[in-house]
């Protein structure tokens, strides 16, 4: 008597990410490339303006409200994004792929605002650099010299490499449109909701939390990808990987860390200090062994930042072909 042991099918409703939908996140992260964020209408933009308007609505000091804060802001995305893959023709789904890629990625916003920062800083034009500082984080820019606004900016560009670029990249790999879509839903309400201050310390807990899980493990991917970059900015990988090991994880936050201090030992610099948030001082722990960032090192961390968004972008792709692939296998 033989016995044949078949593998169970499963069906899931809609599609999971195959060849079309990695020919679109490619071209997605082409047309950023070329034509960065929309200045106006941009859709984080106007889902910013609608989770705003949700939040007027069920706001309560308390974290019931904000979870359904987050359901009623995340759920509808992620519904939007799962009915544009069910379209049986390749080419509409990589063209959504393609648009909504573009939508959710800004590592070419981020390198411009990088650059810019290290134009005002170079020219001397320290009241431009503290007006422009705003665009990459949330610190208070009135009491910071150069050193200050370099250092910044370095380690804005480092967390937002894993937030702006591998992160969705990774989702889009996973899940396709949806996991594009709801990600970048999930970060925005952490940017809007997420913080530690009287009215967001309940009600943002469930958008503080959810980031951190969905940005877990491209922000290791971050890590090792901006190690491994290193001797593109003249660092040493392995020193890299050292400070990654031993600093990224006495950050205060889960995955910030891995991603600064990875790019602290790629770029041979020291990050971490004091932190001015308005009326919030935070003491972060310094990571890496090198001096601390100097206005020519931001330049720096937009390269690092750049090869490793290309080096995603391929990793995501791989992964969506390769998938579609052994489906078929």
């Amino acid at each position: 008597m033989s016995i044949s042991f078949r593998r169970p099918e499963i069906r899931v409703r809609g599609r999971r990410p195959g060849t079309a939908e990695g020919v679109g996140m490619l071209a997605g992260v082409v047309i950023d490339a070329a034509l960065a964020d929309p200045r106006r209408g941009h859709p984080v933009a106007l889902f910013g303006t609608a989770a705003a308007g949700v939040e007027r609505r069920v706001y309560g000091d308390g974290r019931a409200r904000g979870v359904l804060h987050v359901a009623l802001c995340v759920i509808p995305v992620a519904l939007l994004g799962q009915a544009a893959t069910r379209s049986r023709n390749p080419v509409v789904r990589a063209a959504l792929s393609a648009a909504a890629t573009w939508a959710v990625v800004g590592g070419t916003t981020l390198g411009r605002e990088g650059a810019a920062m290290a134009g005002f800083l170079e020219d001397g034009d320290l009241a431009g650099a503290r007006g422009r500082l705003s665009h990459l984080c949330g610190r208070d820019p009135a009491g910071l010299g150069e050193a200050g606004l370099a250092r910044a900016t370095v380690e804005s560009i480092a967390e937002n490499t894993s937030d702006a670029v591998v992160a969705p990249l990774f989702w889009g790999a996973v899940a396709g449109v949806p996991g594009l879509l709801a990600y970048r839903a999930v970060n925005t309400l952490d940017a809007m909701v997420g913080h530690r201050n009287a009215r967001y310390e309940r009600f943002g807990w469930a958008a503080a939390r959810l980031d951190d899980v969905a940005n877990f493990v491209p922000a290791r991917i971050t890590g090792l990808l901006a190690a491994l970059g290193a001797p593109l900015v003249g660092g040493s990988a392995r020193r890299a990987v050292a400070v990654l090991r031993r600093d990224g994880h006495r950050h205060p936050s889960p995955n910030a860390g891995r991603c600064e201090a990875a790019f602290a030992g790629a770029l041979d610099l020291t990050l971490g200090g004091v932190n001015v948030y308005g009326t919030r001082v935070e003491h972060r722990p310094e990571m890496g062994d090198g001096p601390e960032p100097s206005v020519a090192d931001i330049r720096r961390s937009v390269r690092l930042a750049r090869a490793v968004g290309l080096a995603a972008a391929g990793l995501a792709v791989l992964a969506a072909v390769r998938g579609s692939r052994g489906r078929k296998a």
